[in-house]
């Protein structure tokens, strides 16, 4: 009898408890005063982010600080961009000068435990390799013992970078560069043989950066590693990190719905799917759960479009293939957990 009173009374406490909306951190409450998202960004990479002439951002991370602004202020503008090179980006988010760090950053062991980050969720599910001059006249990563190799500092690229010629027994001499333009140019320059970074970099450089429209130079085979890229912010506001999390969810389960950004106010207005009506608001208790408007999803569809809007406008231009970024029910790795 005593166990099932018991039972009875955990159960009511569960239900009392999942219907109160979540509690404002300190984060969000001074992100929602000041009425500006400050996100922090890369110094410049086509696809990811890059400013034109004008000082206007565009790129997938970018688009997931947009959609973060539309959900908060339901004004993707507000948001204020800091670019950051690689030895910046974790100092500049552990110290309060950014919000968030949406700056195709891998996520590790060491990082997620050791430098007081949460990482949100993958955006880009990527791989380290090599580019190098056609006229070197190699074909695999196993054929650069030897070669002198540019690569940035502070980066899981250099780690990754020693540990694959020391398990194939070969040598190499570093050519380390900081500055993210610096040793593009040092590449092109002819300063070392191989450029190494994520795949989908090399394809950004090789796209906007390449001589000759990139014919002299080409992108090896190989992938050396796993590159998991995503957004991180600091520990210490559990709402804020949960709000990023479930923005990029949301973006991914819309495109697994069908709901774009030409559609989703009538999606919401009109769907009889319960799943797509808890997600869009139509049925209420997402947002509130979350500490949002129950429309959060619409404003975040709304202002920059569902993910596979986001590759498509971004890193489909590069000419990269959906990939392992393509839906889960399509052969890929974006599968977001339920909103519900």
């Amino acid at each position: 009898m005593r166990s099932s009173k018991l039972w009875v009374a955990a159960l009511a406490l569960a239900a009392s408890t999942a219907a109160l909306p979540a509690l404002a951190g300190a984060k969000l409450d001074a992100i929602k005063a000041r009425g500006q998202l400050v996100c922090g960004v890369n110094t410049g990479l086509a696809g990811f982010a890059l400013a034109d002439s004008t000082g206007r951002w565009t790129g997938i991370d970018v688009d997931i600080c947009k959609a973060l602004a539309a959900v908060l202020f339901n004004d993707a503008s507000k948001v204020r961009y800091v670019p950051l090179n690689t030895q910046q980006r974790f100092t500049a988010l552990q110290t309060g000068e950014v919000d968030i760090l949406s700056r195709n950053t891998t996520w590790t062991l060491s990082r997620d435990t050791q430098l007081g980050l949460n990482f949100a969720a993958t955006v880009y599910y990527d791989g380290q390799g090599f580019m190098v001059p056609k006229k070197l006249g190699v074909k695999s990563g196993k054929e650069l013992d030897g070669a002198a190799v540019c690569v940035q500092p502070g980066t899981t690229t250099e780690l990754n970078l020693a540990d694959y010629f020391r398990a194939n027994n070969m040598k190499f001499k570093p050519v380390v560069i900081e500055n993210l333009q610096e040793v593009n140019a040092a590449f092109f320059a002819g300063r070392c043989d191989v450029l190494t970074t994520d795949a989908s970099g090399l394809a950004a450089v090789l796209s906007k950066d390449a001589p000759n429209k990139g014919n002299d130079h080409m992108i090896l085979p190989d992938i050396i590693s796993k590159e998991p890229l995503g957004p991180a912010v600091a520990q210490g506001d559990e709402q804020w990190t949960d709000i990023v999390k479930w923005t990029i969810f949301a973006l991914i389960e819309a495109e697994e719905y069908g709901v774009t950004q030409a559609n989703v106010d009538k999606t919401a207005k009109d769907t009889s799917n319960p799943n797509i009506s808890r997600m869009l608001g139509k049925t209420p208790g997402m947002g509130q759960a979350i500490g949002l408007t129950e429309d959060w999803v619409v404003r975040a569809v709304k202002a920059v479009g569902n993910y596979g809007e986001l590759w498509d406008r971004n890193i489909k231009p590069l000419g990269l293939p959906r990939g392992l970024n393509n839906q889960w029910n399509k052969g890929g790795l974006m599968y977001a957990p339920p909103i519900r």
